[in-house]
C-alpha cells in the first residue's frame, strides 16, 4: 500500500508539509486520558492568547481554501473546526482512544490530523483532484460525488476518504472498535510547518507507543520524496 500527493498538488502548494504514521495493533481499551488532558491544556492556553482564526497554522489553511475557490468561513480545515468546538464546550466527545488522541494533538498543534482504518482502503491513498466520479460516504450514510477538480483523498477503488482536502473525512474509513491498522496524516502549510509537523509526529508517536507499541513507520513527505510505501 502507499500514500502520496500527486505532482500537481506539489506544484500548486509547494509549502505543503505532510507527516505520516502507520500504526498496527490498535485496541479500543487503552486509557489515553493523561495525554489528552496535557494537550487540552495547551489548546486552552493558545486560545486564550489568540482566536483560532489568527493562529498561523489555521490562517495558512484559510488561504489555501480561498485559493481552492472555497469560502474559508464555510469550509474550515478539520483543526479549525475542532478548535472552534473546543472553545465553545471546553471538551470533545470521546470516540475511540486513538481518535481522541489524534483530536487532542490536533487541538494542541492547530494542525489537521486524519486517521484512516487501512482495512477499508483499497491499495493506496492519493491526494489529488477529483474527476467527479468518485464516491464519498457521508456520516449520514449518503453517497456523494465530489465536484470535479475538488481535492480529495482517493483510493484504488474510487472511494473519496476525505473531501475538500482537510475538511471532512468519509465514514467509510473511520476508526471503530474492530480497527487494528491505521494511517495517520497531518499536513501543515504555514511557514513553520516543517518544524511543527515533525514535533506533532514525535509527540503523538510517543503517546501511541506507550499505549499500543511504537508506530511501524514514520515519514515526512516532500516534493522530492512524495510517497510512502508500507505493508499492512
Amino acid at each position: 500500500m502507499y500514500f502520496r500527493h500527486v505532482p500537481e498538488i506539489w506544484r500548486q502548494y509547494p509549502q505543503l508539509v505532510p507527516g505520516l504514521l502507520v500504526v498496527k495493533g490498535v485496541e479500543p481499551g487503552a486509557d489515553c486520558g493523561r495525554c489528552i488532558e496535557q494537550w487540552y491544556r495547551r489548546a486552552r492556553d493558545r486560545l486564550q492568547e489568540q482566536p483560532e482564526g489568527q493562529m498561523p497554522e489555521v490562517a495558512a489553511w484559510r488561504r489555501v481554501y480561498s485559493r481552492m475557490g472555497l469560502k474559508p468561513t464555510r469550509y474550515r480545515s478539520a483543526s479549525e473546526a475542532l478548535l472552534r468546538r473546543f472553545k465553545r464546550e471546553d471538551d470533545l466527545p470521546r470516540l475511540h482512544p486513538l481518535v481522541d488522541l489524534c483530536n487532542a494533538a490536533s487541538l494542541a498543534y492547530a494542525l489537521p490530523v486524519a486517521v484512516f482504518d487501512l482495512a477499508r482502503v483499497d491499495r493506496f491513498i492519493e491526494v489529488r483532484h477529483a474527476s467527479g466520479s468518485e464516491q464519498y460516504l457521508s456520516f449520514q450514510g449518503e453517497i456523494e460525488h465530489p465536484d470535479e477538480g475538488e481535492i480529495i483523498f482517493a483510493d484504488g477503488a474510487g472511494h473519496a476518504h476525505a473531501r475538500r482536502w482537510t475538511f471532512r473525512q468519509s465514514r467509510r474509513s473511520i476508526v471503530e472498535t474492530g480497527t487494528r491498522e491505521v494511517l495517520i496524516i497531518s499536513e501543515g502549510v504555514h511557514e513553520q510547518a516543517g518544524r511543527d509537523v515533525a514535533a506533532l509526529l514525535d509527540e503523538l508517536g510517543a503517546a501511541i507507543g506507550s499505549l499500543w507499541g511504537d508506530p511501524q513507520k514514520r515519514m515526512i513527505l516532500s516534493s522530492r520524496n512524495p510517497r510512502m510505501d508500507f505493508d499492512i
